[in-house]
């Protein structure tokens, strides 16, 4: 494997409920802020949803997209153009050939938004009132084919759907089309806008998400002893990926190398996780053996962790299969305590989030967790911010979807 091209991260960028940009989402990280807020639209009371609260995106896309920009593009594109933006940007607006640009984006449910509510505009006004550019914005590839077209990237315009795992399944996806030779930069993430009646409701019904109405910020606690369901949130990660020869060709400030990506399923059940880890911990085996690397090479872990009774644990498990007896020496945290759950674009984000560990190397602390559950025997950072060890270090982010799919993604020092 150490023949195989180094990938590269040379720019950075993000949407999400704690910042407006990938710099401001770190600091408020680092500042132990929760994105969980009560939600003010009319629909919750309509419903009567049982859940009142989600990570809402913190800023308006309205307030750096044009006007056209926005009744054009679905939310879930909308975010992932901003994110786009700001990492083409943080890398220097690379000089490529167009046919050597490519993007990956992927979402775990798409333009929802679009579809439900031109679904509700048929039937309470007829045909003629849907919007003509319902359908090229509800398609889940509506965000890589806007931002393909926002910088001509003609090497191709990519989507996974993996639930949970679609924008790390992405990232892994972008760098393998590097390594053989198919495109020389990627831009390359995730996105989601799901904070919808019909979603909230339907998560609310399998009772996945947590209903401290009355504490939104403490809601999100994940390996908690008292944690009753994910936060649903939203948002957009994106970053961009070379060959480490072009970077440094073009004198490209890098942040890390995504140094390999591992796969699995659980064929196990559409919504829980196979308990024991089986299929999680292939995957994270996998990525550490395609880095060249030994279980006892990760310093840290950027945990799926989203706050679920079950799959907190299972996790966990997967975990202490994968990494034996070194598991205890492997520094844990959970972001999604204060992000909260992105869903398709949760991995990517994560990614973006342990780039920035790696590169500050300072490891952010998890949040509400008061009492750690004794199920969950991980060494995780709480309170104070944990400094990575000098030296070169590889860091592993986790992220795992329904359907059973399992992806991990390994981040080195350069």
């Amino acid at each position: 494997m150490t023949a195989e091209k180094r990938i590269v991260v040379t720019g950075l960028g993000a949407t999400t409920p704690i910042g407006g940009t990938a710099t401001e989402t770190w600091d408020a990280l680092l500042a132990g802020t929760s994105g969980a807020r009560t939600l003010e639209q009319d629909w919750v009371q309509q419903y009567d949803l049982p859940v009142h609260f989600a990570a809402s995106i913190k800023q308006d896309p309205a307030e750096v997209l044009k006007r056209v920009e926005t009744r054009r593009m679905d939310p879930s594109a909308q975010y992932a153009m901003i994110a786009s933006r700001e990492a083409w940007a943080d890398a220097g607006a690379p000089e490529v050939e167009p046919e050597r640009l490519g993007v990956a984006i992927g979402t775990g449910i798409g333009g929802v938004h679009t579809l439900l509510d031109q679904y509700d505009v048929l039937k309470e006004k007829g045909p003629r009132r849907v919007y003509p550019l319902t359908v090229p914005m509800l398609m889940p590839n509506t965000a890589s084919g806007n931002v393909s077209l926002e910088l001509g990237a003609r090497a191709g315009a990519h989507t996974t759907v993996s639930a949970c795992s679609s924008g790390a399944e992405a990232m892994g996806y972008a760098a393998e089309m590097i390594r053989q030779g198919r495109a020389d930069v990627m831009v390359t993430g995730g996105t989601e806008a799901a904070i919808h009646p019909l979603t909230v409701a339907g998560f609310a019904a399998m009772q996945a998400l947590s209903t401290r109405n009355d504490d939104p910020a403490g809601a999100s606690r994940p390996y908690a002893a008292d944690r009753d369901g994910f936060v649903m949130g939203e948002g957009a990660g994106v970053i961009v990926l070379e060959s480490y020869e072009h970077a440094t060709a073009r004198g490209a400030t890098i942040y890390a190398e995504l140094a390999s990506i591992g796969m699995s399923s659980d064929a196990y059940h559409i919504t829980a996780g196979e308990p024991e880890g089986a299929g999680a911990s292939r995957a994270m085996l996998e990525a550490i053996e395609r880095a060249g690397l030994q279980p006892a090479d990760i310093a840290h872990i950027n945990a799926h962790a989203t706050s679920t009774p079950v799959g907190d644990i299972a996790e966990t498990n997967a975990i202490r299969r994968a990494f034996g007896g070194t598991a205890d020496d492997i520094a844990v945290t959970a972001t999604k305590s204060m992000t909260g759950h992105l869903l398709g674009a949760a991995g990517a984000l994560e990614t973006v989030l342990t780039i920035q560990t790696v590169q500050q190397r300072l490891i952010p602390a998890t949040i509400n967790l008061e009492q750690q559950d004794p199920e969950i025997p991980l060494d995780v950072v709480t309170g104070e911010h944990r400094p990575l060890p000098d030296g070169d270090v590889a860091a592993l982010n986790n992220s795992f979807g329904f359907g059973g799919h399992n992806v991990a993604l390994v981040i080195k020092s350069v």
